[in-house]
């Protein structure tokens, strides 16, 4: 977590739940706030309304999200802990964006699945945020490419992966860090090769790669 002096524009709310996030034991997982800006940037850019997140924790990127959406926009948000998600609630609903969000807690596969099933969610996604179990990236990846739109964007966090990526295989590494570098390096594998997106993999946070659908 880096302070927040730094960035003069942060967002109130946004600042409210960095710094709420910075005391939670499991503060590693918490989005850094440079992404959190470029994300809301990007969003604006690309005009999305409709978003999906995978992976919550306490919801920064979420907030982040929600701000940019227009006011109308939705956010369909996946996470297996409701708790760390109900932490940073107050902050989102006192941000005015709480309407916009549809949280469902659980695994995101199952309904991933279904929504495929039904058939009507195909292509109606503008924006899709990855920021979850690694090991389930490719996964994820099967499904939701079906789900965003052509000409909408992916994003895949943590694809340096503390910068594992280019160590050499021998390499000293924490161990959680080595027991997940496989599962990232398959996705950037993966993601480099498929011809149905175009892809930027970029240094901001832990490394995010955005995948922009062409077909």
């Amino acid at each position: 977590m880096l302070f927040t002096d730094v960035y003069p524009r942060e967002p109130e709310p946004m600042k409210s739940l960095h710094e709420l996030t910075a005391k939670h034991p499991w503060n590693v997982m918490a989005t850094s706030t440079d992404e959190g800006q470029f994300l809301s940037m990007l969003l604006k850019l690309i005009k999305a309304k409709n978003a999906m997140e995978i992976g919550v924790y306490t919801g920064y990127s979420l907030l982040a999200t929600a701000l940019a959406l227009t006011q109308d926009g939705k956010i369909l948000a996946m996470d297996i802990n409701r708790e760390n998600y109900e932490q940073g609630l107050p902050i989102i609903q006192n941000a005015g964006v709480s309407h916009k969000i549809d949280f469902r807690e659980g695994p995101a596969l199952p309904v991933l699945d279904q929504m495929i099933e039904d058939g009507k969610y195909h292509g109606t996604f503008h924006f899709i945020f990855v920021d979850a179990d690694k090991d389930n990236y490719l996964n994820y990846h099967k499904r939701i490419i079906e789900l965003v739109k052509v000409g909408g964007v992916i994003g895949y966090d943590n694809t340096l992966w503390n910068g594992s990526v280019v160590a050499p295989p021998d390499a000293p590494l924490r161990k959680y860090v080595r027991f997940y570098r496989d599962f990232v390096l398959e996705l950037n594998w993966d993601l480099a090769v498929d011809p149905r997106i175009e892809i930027c993999q970029l240094p901001v946070g832990d490394g995010i790669t955005l995948c922009r659908r062409i077909s």
